[in-house]
């Protein structure tokens, strides 16, 4: 992704007062996308494991109208192993358990991702590209939400696409 930065004021200045820590336009921008990345990442997981759970629901749903001592082979590290359903079905059951408890471990941990973005993206007043477009990306829109939502006293705001 392309990240732009827009401001106002002097970025490399020495008497400018906009940022709290000293960082630099590219470092908050390297940084939110950063968090953006992590963010994504822990849903890609949640999708995946979504999956997983449905593909378990399936084989389970399945099994259950079978003969419990019918053989069934089930791939386990790689390895096809017979077993019989009986056997098969308890693990399954667990395994999705399983799997729901880390689901829901894994969107505690998005929210709390994206409570941290929306901190930080205020905190530093960061504007997507999208939003920056709906603005029509002239000064008077900067000028406008500054004065109307008292999103940052420094007037400075960093662009991220």
């Amino acid at each position: 992704m392309a990240a732009n930065s827009s401001s106002t004021g002097n970025k490399s200045g020495s008497g400018g007062g906009g940022k709290q820590s000293g960082l630099t336009a590219e470092q908050v921008v390297a940084t939110f996308q950063r968090m953006r990345q992590e963010q994504r990442s822990l849903a890609s997981k949640a999708a995946e494991l979504e999956m997983e759970i449905n593909e378990h629901h399936l084989v389970i749903d399945t099994l259950k109208d079978v003969d419990p001592s019918r053989k069934c082979f089930r791939l386990v590290g790689g390895v096809l192993v017979e077993r019989t359903v009986k056997e098969v079905l308890p693990a399954l059951e667990n395994n999705k358990e399983q799997i729901s408890k880390y689901i829901e471990t894994i969107n505690t941990q998005m929210q709390t991702k994206g409570r941290e973005l929306t901190e930080y993206r205020e905190k530093y007043n960061i504007r997507l590209v999208s939003e920056g477009e709906a603005e029509s990306q002239g000064q008077t829109a900067t000028s406008t939400q500054n004065s109307e939502g008292g999103a940052s006293k420094s007037g400075t705001g960093v662009l991220v696409s």
